[in-house]
């Protein structure tokens, strides 16, 4: 197909394509993000370099641009000041336009001066990477032309594309718009599918904002982040090393009252213990609900249960209240519930006094009356 060095067929092509475009996927995830912008690991000079470098030649993007927008969109998730939340500007918009969003919060010298810190700032990359973005996507067009002949255009077109359409328009947009919920976050954040692969594990987008220093995106048994492969790999090959990962949940069946242990596995796990509050009791929840019978409370409750009250929006306050004044049972499941979102989200009082206030929460939830509610409430005193 066309004078290039290599004569491929059209399914080559695409196989090369999603080969280029993968370890681009690969290189945003592993460098700028786990590496640059959280700190969850760390790479060898080689593996660092060659990120960067593919990166100049594939997106563009400077480094220090990308790390101080991912964490001024952690710091100011579903804000005014979030520098992409479909909360905030509408999906279609983030969708659509994530890459006019990403350059005019690049143009923030305040984000940068903030945010940016700690990013690559050698010879080549003031000189260079920097200064001479065009020059690497042109270079890299020039090779993809080399390469694969007049073809190349279309192969480096799909390159110049995948991060634009993934990783600012689905993984900023759809990520915190659609899909499933592992962890009660306080922003809006989803898993996109269970199966990290064709974003490098950045579609675990619920699991990284529950646990954002971590290397490991997945967190249930059946998720898989290739993202998390490849690290492990470079670990082997002592091109990085490990810093952090979300720890696992472990229980003791045989606790029967709320130790320092237990406390500090729940303050770890927080939006986990608010995940499994809202599975715990979602069953009540309904069926409350279906015997009230108030227009528009089922989808209330359900965001309910999935967010703060807080976050809700203003027409849902009103159905919410009604719904609370007409039930003890809701009654009792919001207030045992914004109780403990408190408890575990305070930081100005002591351990001891933290652990009284967590003994006394499942001691009322166990006398409540409510079988879910007592049960959770037995779960979370096992927590080890």
């Amino acid at each position: 197909m066309g004078f290039g060095l290599f004569a491929l067929p059209w399914w080559g092509l695409v196989l090369v394509t999603l080969i280029l475009t993968h370890v681009t996927i690969a290189s945003v995830t592993i460098f700028l993000h786990r590496h640059q912008a959280h700190r969850a690991l760390d790479l060898h000079p080689v593996a660092s370099h060659f990120f960067r470098f593919w990166l100049w030649l594939t997106t563009g993007m400077v480094t220090r641009e990308w790390v101080a927008i991912h964490r001024k969109h952690h710091a100011k998730c579903e804000t005014v000041d979030d520098p992409h939340s479909p909360q905030i500007y509408g999906i279609a918009k983030v969708l659509l336009e994530g890459t006019e969003l990403y350059g005019e919060e690049a143009a923030n010298r305040e984000t940068l001066a903030i945010y940016g810190r700690g990013t690559p700032d050698d010879w080549i990359e003031r000189h260079l990477y920097t200064p001479h973005t065009v020059l690497g996507i042109a270079l890299m067009l020039i090779i993809d032309i080399v390469l694969f002949g007049v073809i190349g255009l279309t192969v480096w077109a799909v390159q110049m594309l995948w991060i634009p359409v993934f990783a600012a328009g689905v993984i900023n947009g759809v990520g915190h718009y659609l899909g499933y919920r592992s962890f009660v976050t306080r922003d809006a954040s989803r898993n996109i599918v269970p199966w990290g692969l064709l974003i490098g594990g950045e579609e675990l987008h619920n699991n990284h904002h529950a646990y954002s220093n971590s290397a490991r995106l997945s967190s249930r048994w059946w998720e898989f982040d290739i993202g998390w492969m490849y690290i492990r790999l470079l670990a082997m090959l002592k091109l990085a090393h490990v810093n952090r990962v979300a720890a696992r949940l472990r229980f003791d069946t045989s606790k029967a009252k709320c130790d320092l242990d237990t406390l500090q596995a729940i303050l770890t796990h927080r939006y986990a213990v608010l995940a499994g509050f809202t599975r715990s009791l979602r069953s009540t929840v309904k069926h409350e609900v279906a015997a009230l019978k108030v227009a528009r409370l089922p989808a209330t409750m359900r965001r309910w249960l999935q967010r703060d009250a807080e976050s809700l929006p203003e027409k849902d306050h009103a159905v919410l209240r009604q719904a609370l004044m007409s039930s003890t049972v809701l009654q009792t499941v919001y207030s045992m519930r914004q109780e403990l979102a408190a408890l575990i989200a305070r930081t100005n009082a002591s351990r001891e006094q933290l652990l009284q206030q967590l003994e006394d929460w499942c001691r009322r939830a166990e006398e409540s009356g409510i079988a879910a509610l007592s049960d959770f409430s037995r779960q979370l005193r096992s927590y080890a």
